[in-house]
């Protein structure tokens, strides 16, 4: 079974919703440069090559679920739309 840290599994889930490593770091406080550690340690983890790879990988193994992406926020360029609209 392959196993991320609740941190990886959030940023994970975070990049799935299409959001950016910057604003990544914003939502949690960190800088880019540390998101973009904690996914390439989770790319590893699952054996992908880049972010689509590890999100099928993160679904098809049970890591993350379609759920899960529903409940988190939508990324930052759809909210500005909708408030634009």
């Amino acid at each position: 079974m392959i196993r991320l840290t609740q941190r990886q599994r959030q940023v994970l889930l975070l990049a799935a919703a299409g959001n950016s490593n910057a604003r990544i770091a914003s939502v949690l406080g960190n800088s880019a440069g540390s998101v973009a550690e904690t996914l390439t340690a989770a790319y590893r983890r699952l054996g992908a090559s880049d972010r689509t790879h590890a999100v099928t990988l993160a679904i098809y193994h049970g890591v993350i679920s379609i759920g899960d992406l529903a409940r988190i926020a939508q990324p930052a360029d759809a909210q500005d739309q909708e408030t634009v609209a």
